[in-house]
């Protein structure tokens, strides 16, 4: 009687989505079935005769020959994941199951192909570390920090540059930068600026190996050698355009990047993109509520968030400090005669002749109107203030000639020193803006 199941077996194994094959004891696969050529790009005749191992992701090898030992040994793998490279370079996650067999002498596998499932659980990872880094982070530094590591985790990224393009004054800067071999990316013809600008230019991502057959025109020579470094730029692209690029660099000789890389790098660029506008937005819009628009001077709020810092230093080392307020007498009669536009540009020219008298760690504010503070901050003797204010008086009643007109100003200034005049904040306002009145109606008094 015929034997039903007398047909080849190969023949169905052949029909098989999965992969099967058969691999012998020295590790050279023996038999491959069709779908290896689909998952592997190679043919059967191809892998025939050739080292298992030799087809393995070199970042996976070790774990991969430790677990043939095992399966060798007499324990079946079930659900065992590593990558192997295709023969086109790109690489392929797969899912084995495999056990050794005693009467064939043979490792007999069943590989199926992953990489899609991998590659979406890579990008919503991303996609969550990325969010999570940009509501976390507390600046951008801090964020293009965290992006770094998150990156580093799937592709080789020790050398990590992020270029933004600021398209008001045309210029490429570079808030983080990270490569040994070329630390200033901004110095006319680096290689890391160089290709960050076309990068930004096209808009396109663009991936330089030393295999790769049709280099981008101007980077050929970095792809002489084959040990070379790999390149990969990806842009950042959002809703007004490309904002910037990523730039990652591999050691020279190491792990080279794919087109599958690349495509993982545009989706999780995507998100760094919108982070990173997300966190300029929020700077903006933080700079607005803190600083006055006109002449970019912390306001009453930072004022006085300043203020409580420097009494609460003061308090805790027994230091001084003082507070000026400074009114400009008749500036209404400014703007009444030479209009507003005049009047706000006397308004930046004070401020930035205050900013000059005093040190950098002090704070210069505009609190409203023609009123300004200064905030001097650890002062060592009550002469110290003396001398500031004779100074800022000085500086002030310097005439400003200012579209075409002439002015002179005269300031008002007011003097409070901690803990002399009061030990709150209150105290120490009231005590410099009664003061600075008192030195208005004096001033007012000698002109009548």
């Amino acid at each position: 009687m015929e034997n039903r199941n007398s047909a080849p077996l190969a023949s169905y194994i052949d029909l098989l989505l999965d992969a099967v094959c058969a691999v012998d004891k020295q590790g050279r696969f023996v038999f491959v079935s069709a779908a290896c050529e689909r998952i592997f790009g190679y043919g059967a005749d191809e892998m025939i005769g050739r080292l298992m191992i030799d087809m393995v992701h070199p970042g996976d090898r070790q774990r991969t020959l430790d677990a043939a030992r095992e399966i060798m040994g007499g324990e079946p793998k079930l659900n065992f994941e590593n990558r192997y490279l295709r023969k086109d370079g790109r690489v392929v996650h797969i899912l084995w199951s495999a056990r050794w067999s005693e009467v064939d002498q043979l490792r007999i596998a069943v590989a199926r192909d992953i990489t899609e499932r991998k590659q979406a659980e890579s990008r919503q990872a991303a996609l969550y570390a990325i969010s999570e880094a940009a509501h976390a982070a507390e600046d951008l530094l801090a964020l293009f920090k965290r992006i770094h590591m998150i990156i580093g985790e799937w592709l080789p990224a020790l050398n990590f540059s992020v270029a933004l393009y600021d398209e008001h004054c045309a210029q490429l800067n570079f808030p983080y930068h990270v490569d040994d071999h070329e630390p200033q990316p901004e110095q006319p013809g680096s290689i890391t600026g160089r290709l960050c600008a076309e990068v930004i230019r096209t808009g396109q991502p663009i991936l330089l190996t030393p295999d790769h057959r049709t280099p981008t025109a101007g980077f050929e020579a970095l792809m002489t050698e084959q040990n070379a470094p790999c390149w990969l730029g990806v842009p950042l692209n959002s809703q007004n355009g490309t904002i910037g690029a990523l730039i990652v660099k591999s050691v020279p000789g190491g792990e080279r990047y794919t087109e599958q890389d690349k495509e993982l790098l545009q989706y999780v660029c995507a998100q760094v993109a919108t982070a990173i506008e997300r966190k300029q937005l929020h700077a903006r819009l933080q700079h607005m509520a803190q600083y006055d628009q006109l002449t970019q001077l912390p306001n009453r709020e930072l004022l006085r968030d300043r203020l409580k810092a420097s009494l609460q230093a003061a308090r805790m080392d027994g230091g001084r400090m003082a507070l000026l307020y400074v009114d400009l007498d008749r500036f209404k009669q400014v703007n009444d005669t030479h209009g507003h536009a005049v009047g706000d540009m006397l308004l930046q020219a004070v401020a930035n002749r205050l900013k000059g008298c005093v040190r950098e760690t002090d704070t210069v504010a505009r609190i409203g109107g023609d009123e300004f503070v200064v905030l001097l901050h650890s002062i060592h003797a009550a002469d110290d203030t003396d001398i500031v204010v004779g100074k800022i008086r000085q500086v002030l009643v310097q005439p400003l000639r200012l579209d075409g007109h002439n002015l002179k100003i005269q300031p008002s200034i007011g003097v409070a020193r901690y803990p002399d005049h009061g030990t709150e904040e209150n105290q120490l306002f009231r005590h410099a803006d009664e003061a600075m009145y008192c030195a208005k109606r004096e001033h007012h008094l000698r002109l009548v």
